[in-house]
């Protein structure tokens, strides 16, 4: 999560109640196309030497080869039902596809993902795909901008939703623990898609951008690379980790977790973990 502002704070319960009439139950129904610009989807990457995978939304170097396709438009009606738009038939034999549908830490924090996406009614498979992106699985992992834990919560939003520093931990060492991390997570995606009804692209670019980018564009995609690229990615595994979609295809996992890297052309790539003191 990268967020660039904290003027609408849609934690509160009027705006809550406001929109909640609107909003769909699961993200997966979400049929509302994005009319702006295209936004490619093809995802490239490769497994180094170390064991070590490297993710980017564009082919860097001669290393990284094309592991999931998609056509040149993201909609989210093709996110939710699975139809040609986003399309995830890749080679599921791939050391690479194995290594981010077969993760140990997929398999480690899916009871605390699943009751956080029943909580909020938000599909898990987003959760996933969001902590797929974020921080390629590392649960401590912490941004240039501060951003913490797995699925990379900011402190200003840890705030915003009402977590408090004590004298026993911070509010960096409290989202250091997964469990207050994904439950944030979902708490914050529920809300970006009561605020965007029918628009998963539009909660998926704020949880990345923020809310009020968002709204500048007139509630469109903001046209900023690394926002771009993060929804195309995020669009990917999120078509990946849904019933059907590769995951229910997998087997068994790898040996211990590995470490992910992400790169999206107009941000840094994740840095190594970072201690919290």
């Amino acid at each position: 999560m990268n967020t660039m502002d904290n003027g609408n704070d849609i934690s509160q319960p009027g705006l809550w109640r406001r929109f909640l009439s609107g909003a769909l139950p699961a993200l997966a129904a979400l049929c509302m196309s994005l009319t702006a610009a295209s936004v490619h989807a093809d995802v490239y990457g490769y497994i180094d030497a170390e064991g070590m995978a490297h993710v980017s939304t564009e082919k860097l170097d001669e290393r990284y080869q094309l592991f999931m396709r998609g056509d040149a438009t993201f909609d989210s009606d093709k996110i939710g039902r699975g139809v040609p738009g986003v399309d995830v038939k890749p080679n599921m034999s791939s050391p690479l596809m194995k290594l981010m549908l077969q993760h140990p830490n997929l398999k480690k924090y899916e009871a605390m993902l699943d009751q956080s996406a029943k909580e909020f009614s938000v599909d898990p498979a987003l959760l996933k795909a969001i902590m797929a992106a974020e921080s390629g699985f590392n649960p401590g992992a912490v941004s240039p901008k501060g951003a913490i834990g797995l699925m990379q919560i900011m402190p200003e939003t840890a705030e915003r939703y009402g977590v408090q520093g004590d004298r026993r931990k911070t509010i960096q060492q409290k989202l250091t623990d997964p469990k207050i991390n994904i439950r944030l997570a979902a708490r914050y995606l529920r809300d970006l898609q009561v605020l965007f009804p029918k628009r998963l692209e539009l909660a998926i670019a704020s949880y990345n951008a923020g809310e009020r980018a968002v709204q500048k564009y007139n509630n469109q995609i903001p046209p900023y690379p690394e926002t771009r690229n993060y929804v195309q990615l995020v669009a990917q595994f999120y078509q990946l980790y849904q019933p059907g979609g590769g995951a229910a295809n997998s087997s068994g996992n790898t040996d211990k977790p590995r470490r992910v890297e992400i790169i999206l052309p107009g941000r840094r790539s994740m840095p190594p973990p970072t201690s919290i003191e």
